[in-house]
C-alpha cells in the first residue's frame, strides 16, 4: 500500500506561479518502478490528464493546454514528485490530484487527496 499526499496548492492571479509537491510514502519499495501523474479535476467536469513522468528514466509527457507552462519533474531519492505551475491561467483553477500507477507486478494505481489551485482574473 502506498499514501500519496500532495502540498502546494492555492490561490494566485493569472500569471502567476505555484509548485505543487506529491510526497508518497507506504511499501513503494522502489519509487523508480512508478510513474506519476497529475490530473485535475474543475467543477462540473470530469478529471483530465495535465502530466505525467517515468521514474525509471525520467521520460515525460504534457496535455497540450499546459505544455510550456508547466514542468513535471521526481525525486526518487525522496519519494516526490512535483508540478511547477507557471503562467497560471483562470482555466488552470482545479483540485489537482497525485496519481501513482505501479508498472510490476501486483499492477496498482494509487490518488492523493487532492490540493486546491484557484486563478483568479
Amino acid at each position: 500500500q502506498v499514501q500519496l499526499v500532495e502540498s502546494g496548492g492555492g490561490s494566485v492571479q493569472a500569471g502567476g506561479s505555484l509548485r505543487l509537491s506529491c510526497a508518497a510514502s507506504g511499501d513503494t519499495f522502489s519509487f523508480s518502478i512508478f510513474v506519476m501523474g497529475w490530473f485535475r479535476q474543475a467543477p462540473g467536469k470530469e478529471r483530465e490528464f495535465v502530466a505525467g513522468i517515468n521514474m525509471r528514466g525520467g521520460s515525460t509527457v504534457y496535455a497540450d493546454s499546459v505544455k510550456g507552462r508547466f514542468t513535471i519533474s521526481g525525486d526518487n531519492a525522496k519519494n516526490t514528485v512535483y508540478l511547477q505551475m507557471n503562467s497560471l491561467k483562470p482555466e488552470d483553477t482545479a483540485v489537482y490530484y497525485c496519481n501513482a500507477n505501479r508498472t510490476f507486478f501486483p499492477r496498482r494505481n494509487y490518488w492523493g487527496q487532492g490540493t486546491q489551485v484557484t486563478v483568479s482574473s
